[in-house]
Order: structure tokens, then sequence, then C-alpha cells
């Protein structure tokens, strides 16, 4: 598989799992009714059926009643679910949700749903009852991912380590031999000046080594490098070329930072959060640009559901441009003189009967054939050999994408006229 076909799956993924988030966000429970059970990779189904058999046993001991029997039923549910795993949990393991939500006038419903291999390894078993789904988890794992080295140094001790996604992740430490400014007795003002500098000059080689031994090897995966420090020092040690000079073209930005522990790097990572944010739309920005252009200066642009589906059918379309918040429906209805319809819906509507536009004859809705509209656009983007990317709303034109333009458009190879 390529990088740009895993990239497509991995956003198809996020977005299906963003849809079942939204939708578990939605359900309340009268009482600690809804049952969350995140499972790592290498956790044992066994012991995980174990654990709810015994989570079943104790909440026979539950006071009321109603929340007694949706607890135990959910459980029962879940329990049913892991019968279909073998001895452990697929790649990054397995989120099941399952419970008794109200539906209004004191009725309630059950909903029981199961995430496999989510876009990042769960690290920990963690079973949750509450009158909510435990999602917070998986909507961190969902948000827009990066790579990259974090340093944060003065002249007395030195931090590297990783910005994963949202994660921190310290790795290595030094503590500098460089003397105070104070120099001792006996010393001349000029050679104490000198072995300080030699100390401070040594100092940062070593972080600048560490950085490169870490940051190096995974060079074209990192998305960028944030430094960190007090004003001085972090200006010495870049404007020195101590870093190899492929990280050094990669550093986004210097910041001040008051401490260079670990805490340091957290840090530093609050101090860049306006860069980090702006990288991470930093594509989405140039597509829309481009779309932007085609629009008012050229012709390889559409917009809307039926002109982008079109030029999609006669493989036109380069880039498929969807906005990650369109939440559409599509039916396919075909009248009874063979005429094929499209009718773009909101998730939440109904479906009603259908006015072919062509010869008016009436389609019953249930004879419309109804799936999401992300997942016809995409399949016909995957026949064709079309790119298609998620576009976030975080910035202005990404939210005209969904506004004006119906959340779907694209960047065309040739001309169409539709």
């Amino acid at each position: 598989m390529s990088e740009q076909q895993e990239q497509e799956q991995s956003d198809k993924q996020k977005y299906e799992f963003r849809k079942v988030i939204e939708e578990l966000k939605g359900y309340q429970g009268s009482g600690t009714q809804l049952v969350s059970i995140y499972i790592p990779e290498d956790k044992l189904i066994s012991d995980v059926v174990a654990h709810v058999t015994q989570e079943h046993s104790e909440a026979s001991n539950i006071k009321s009643k109603d929340t007694r029997t949706a607890v135990q039923d959910a459980l029962t549910s879940i329990k049913d679910r892991l019968r279909y795993y073998d001895v452990r949990p697929p790649d990054n393991g397995l989120v099941v949700f399952s419970g008794a939500f109200d539906t209004g006038g004191g009725r309630t419903d059950m909903v029981t749903k199961v995430l496999e291999s989510p876009p990042d390894p769960i690290e920990s078993f963690r079973y949750h009852c509450d009158s909510e789904f435990l999602t917070e988890p998986l909507e961190h794992m969902l948000a827009d991912k990066g790579l990259f080295g974090l340093i944060v140094l003065d002249r007395r001790e030195a931090n590297v380590g990783w910005l994963k996604g949202k994660r921190v992740e310290p790795v290595k430490s030094a503590s500098s031999l460089v003397p105070g400014k104070q120099r001792k007795g006996g010393q001349s003002a000029q050679r104490f000046a000198r072995l300080r500098l030699e100390a401070i000059d040594n100092f940062y080689q070593e972080v600048a080594g560490m950085a490169n031994d870490l940051f190096v090897a995974d060079r074209h995966e990192l998305d960028g490098i944030l430094v960190g420090g007090p004003s001085p020092t972090k200006d010495e040690f870049l404007d020195g070329d101590y870093l190899h000079h492929e990280l050094q073209d990669m550093v986004l930005g210097k910041f001040d930072v008051a401490y260079t522990d670990e805490s340091g790097l957290y840090d530093l990572v609050d101090a860049a959060d306006d860069v980090l944010a702006e990288h991470e739309m930093l594509r989405d920005k140039e597509l829309m640009e481009d779309f932007f252009k085609q629009l008012h200066n050229g012709d390889k642009a559409t917009y809307g559901f039926d002109q982008t589906r079109q030029n999609l059918n006669m493989g036109a379309v380069e880039q498929l441009l969807i906005s990650e918040d369109l939440r559409k429906d599509v039916v396919a209805y075909t009248c009874e003189n063979g005429h094929d319809e499209y009718e773009l819906i909101n998730s939440s509507a109904g479906t009603d009967d259908h006015e072919c536009s062509r010869c008016g004859a009436t389609v019953d809705a249930e004879d419309g054939e109804r799936e999401d509209a992300i997942d016809h656009l995409m399949e016909l983007a995957d026949q064709r050999g079309t790119e298609t990317v998620f576009i976030s709303t975080d910035f202005e034109k990404g939210e005209q994408l969904l506004t004006a333009f119906g959340g779907v458009a694209g960047l065309l190879r040739y001309s169409t006229g539709v």
C-alpha cells in the first residue's frame, strides 16, 4: 500500500471514529449505567472477560433496580461481543461501549459499539461506568497528529524529547559543567572567561549531540523542531549551528521557557501552541488556496456534491476535498423510466419520496438507497485514482468549504466544463 493510500485509509478511519464518538457523546444514562472499556493489544481477552464477569457479579449490589439491570445488560452485551476475538485484541487494541440511554418519556434504548485498532495504541486497561460514555481518550487520538522534536536548554541543564500528537515524551537530559560567573581565586579574569566559554561550547555540543542522535534518524518523518529556554542561551545555541544542518533547517521557532528540566518540554509545547496549530493546517490551507485560485482565475476547480460527483465519474478529479465536519447522507433513486438521481440530505433527516427532475416520476422513499455521503464519494475516488483530503474547519477558508460550498469540492486534472 502506498503512503497516500495509507494516509487516506487513516483519514477515513478517523472520520468513522469521529462519527461514532459524536453519536456516543449524545447519549445520557439516567444512572451510572453506560460502560466504556479500553483494552490494550497485549491484554488477554480471557482476562477481560473475567473482569467483566466480576463486574457483573458486583453490579448485583447496586440499589437501584433500573440501574442494576441496565449495567448487567450492558456487561452481558460486552461479553457477547468479546467472544468474536481470540487470544488478544487486534493491533492497537479495542474499545467497547455499551449501555442503556434515555430516549425521553421515561424510555430507554440499548447501544453497543466496538471500535477496533484506534489510531494510537491503547496504553492501559480501563473500565469506566458512568452516566456518559468515556470518549476523551479516543478524542485525543483523533486530534491532528504530528511528530516534533523538542529541545529546552539553559547553561545549567538541557532536555530533549518528542511531541507525538498531543503526547510529550522526554527522552534525554544533560547537566553542564559551566562555572558560574564568579571566578575562583587565583584565576585571571581572561583565563576564567576563556574556560567558561569553552565549557559553554562543550555543553552546546553535548546538547546538539543528544538532539542529533535522537532526531536525525527520523528527520524525514519530523514535522519540525521547537527550541526553548532563556533568550541568550537558545539564541547562542541556534546561531552557533551546533545542530545537524538538516535539523537546523527544520527549526520552526524558538520560545522563551522558564524551566529546562522535563517540565520545560511541556512549557515549550504550550508556548508554541500557535505555531503548532498553524503547521497542522498548513497543507489544508495550501490546498484551499489552490482551490480558490482555480475558482477565480482558472478552470480546474469544482464544488458541490452533484458537480463534484460528475467530475469524479469522469476521472477528472485530482484531489477530492471534503470538510471533516460534513455529516450528510446521499440517497440514490432510480425512477420508473430508468433515470438515476442522487439527493444529499442531513444524516439525522428521514428519507422522503423523490420526484425525478427529468421526467417528473415519483420514487417512493423506501425505494431509495441511502449511504454516508463521504463513503459514497471516497469509493468513487478510489475507483478513479483520486486522492481524498479531509479539510479542517479551524481556519476561514476551511470553514467556507463547509458553509459556502456544501463541504465537497475538488481540484481537477483538466477542465471539464461541469
